[in-house]
């Protein structure tokens, strides 16, 4: 019946049929009942009409509806050729969510953004397929080798001019215990033109990310400032965001034309750009995160890049995405709904075939619920207490890295720990004795940072954080490649958004984990939020919908093309 689903409905407007027959035979025009209705939501390249057909609803893709208080003649209604208008939502195509500004100024179709996963999770063939997709990618170079990234490098390079062109990134991760690392990777993008970086993990700004940013910079023939090289900030908090969307600080300006990195000229300019132009507000994501709500971090972020704009006036428009949550439908159209420019997606890619890791670690991923992640020491910022968020079911990495870190922090060397700790941690963490975990680290720091030798030579609780640093940075290339003696010992960046998209995915084609690909994962999110949002506008309009009428489940990628390019 109808009532259930007019209720408090105020009738706005009137529906006609088309002029020639609906060019759909098998969709009456209009159609009642819960396919018809749920069918015309997912139709989203069309507008959906809601109309009264008898005492029943129905949905209406066809015609033209009249809006308002329209005086219409009794007779046009008596012979139904009119239809009491219920409900209207327009098309709304996947490529139209987000910010328009966004996707012309990086040449993309859709507002998504594969983000960076270290150690080559995010790898060359999902950075490779995002980008054919028109989407963005970001290579995961943390924890690489300058060696790997420059090989990354070329292979991304020779796919772009294969497929005619396509963007693509690079991330560039703060590294406070080896800054020169960072500057290596800084200056190896610059002469390799990548021209676009994802700053993660960053406190303050350092002087390789302005060396980044303000390189080549200039005015075109019409004097505006063109900027060749892009930073896109992923960040949570609020002081960490003013620094990006705020002009380079006049102290590492001050410094780049004392080392003659730059030129008068670029400093002069870079007084008069951001930092970034495109800042990712992480909610509570996977890897290094505040675990901040991102329903209120969103318009805290929004708000401070509108006061910045203002303060600045900037030539270019700032924008914002979203990342942190992002693995359902729903959780898609709330980011755009909320006015995110841009939805960043990352443990969802980690469980996906392209994914740079193990298949036992896409296995454990398509298991986790949301409730099976943790916080555990990082291995990069350990020493200052900065936690990840780890998959905890399944290994015991996260509870192994939190003694480390007690440990750490209660002795003042290796030996100072009560020997029974030190034969356990030999036994189950390093599998060697001390001495020896300490001559392979040390043979890796001869080739990373030799530096870092020379102060553990001279302070021993130095020389025990390395030991321990091995420990967790080894724990994750262990997870990447499979090792299957050290599976207890993974270390798996994940967030709990992982655990809603396995909800999601339960019972369908994208629940097992050779069938996530990078693209259909991505189009389903997209298009999934389109019709939620679809399903959205109608309900404002005081109609109710039958149950599950807004509800996008998986869909296979050949389906979704024909939804999308009908």
């Amino acid at each position: 019946m109808l009532e259930p689903f007019l209720k408090n409905n105020k009738l706005s407007g009137w529906w006609m049929p088309p002029e020639t027959p609906n060019p759909n035979p098998e969709s009456p025009n209009p159609e009642p009942g819960f396919r018809a209705i749920k069918a015309a939501i997912e139709q989203v390249t069309q507008p959906v009409f809601l109309v009264k057909s008898g005492d029943e609803i129905a949905a209406a893709r066809g015609g033209s509806i009249l809006i308002g208080d329209v005086q219409t003649e009794k007779k046009q209604i008596e012979n139904s050729l009119y239809r009491p208008l219920l409900a209207y939502s327009p098309a709304l195509h996947p490529e139209n969510l987000g910010d328009p500004v966004f996707k012309k100024r990086n040449g993309l179709r859709y507002a998504y953004i594969a983000g960076a996963m270290a150690n080559g999770i995010t790898s060359v063939k999902m950075v490779e397929e995002a980008g054919r997709a028109g989407m963005l990618g970001f290579f995961g170079a943390a924890g690489l080798s300058p060696a790997q990234v420059a090989d990354a490098i070329d292979r991304l390079q020779k796919a772009s001019r294969d497929a005619g062109g396509f963007p693509f990134g690079f991330n560039l991760i703060h590294s406070p215990n080896e800054p020169e690392l960072e500057m290596t990777l800084a200056d190896l993008y610059l002469k390799q033109g990548v021209t676009r970086i994802s700053a993660s993990a960053f406190m303050d700004m350092t002087l390789p990310l302005i060396y980044f940013r303000v390189k080549g910079i200039r005015r075109d023939p019409e004097g505006k400032i063109v900027c060749p090289n892009k930073v896109f900030a992923k960040v949570s908090r609020l002081e960490v965001a003013r620094k990006f969307f705020s002009p380079p600080p006049e102290k590492l300006l001050a410094q780049l034309l004392e080392k003659r990195m730059i030129t008068k000229e670029e400093a002069e300019l870079a007084r008069s750009v951001p930092v970034a132009d495109e800042l990712t507000a992480e909610a509570d994501s996977g890897g290094h995160t505040d675990n901040r709500p991102a329903i209120s971090l969103l318009p805290t972020m929004l708000a401070l890049r509108d006061e910045l704009a203002a303060t600045y006036q900037y030539e270019q428009p700032l924008c914002v995405g979203l990342g942190g949550g992002i693995a359902t439908p729903e959780s898609a159209a709330a980011a755009f709904a909320m006015g995110a420019a841009y939805i960043l997606t990352g443990s969802v890619n980690q469980a996906c075939v392209e994914a740079g890791t193990s298949e036992i670690v896409r296995k454990m991923l398509a298991e986790a619920r949301q409730a099976d992640v943790i916080m555990a020491p990082a291995a990069d910022m350990f020493e200052l207490g900065v936690k990840v968020q780890v998959l905890k079911r399944g290994t015991m990495f996260p509870f192994r890295a939190a003694k480390l870190y007690e440990m750490y922090c209660r002795y003042s060397s290796f030996e100072e720990i009560p020997e029974p700790r030190q034969k356990m941690l030999e036994r189950d963490f390093f599998r060697c004795s001390f001495q020896e975990e300490w001559q392979k680290t040390k043979s890796f720091f001869t080739q990373r940072d030799p530096g870092q030798i020379l102060r553990a030579e001279k302070d021993p609780k130095h020389k025990m954080a390395l030991v321990f640093r091995s420990y967790l940075g080894q724990s994750s290339r262990w997870a990447t490649r499979g090792e299957p003696s050290r599976v207890i010992d993974y270390q798996i960046w994940c967030g709990p958004a992982l655990g809603a998209f396995n909800e999601w995915a339960k019972g369908s084609f994208l629940e097992k984990p050779e069938n996530r690909k990078t693209v259909t994962v991505a189009m389903n999110l997209l298009l999934g939020a389109a019709v939620v949002t679809r399903a959205n506008w109608l309900r404002c309009q005081n109609v109710i919908l039958p149950a599950g009428a807004g509800k996008f489940s998986p869909t296979e990628l050949s389906k979704i093309r024909e939804l999308i390019e009908r």
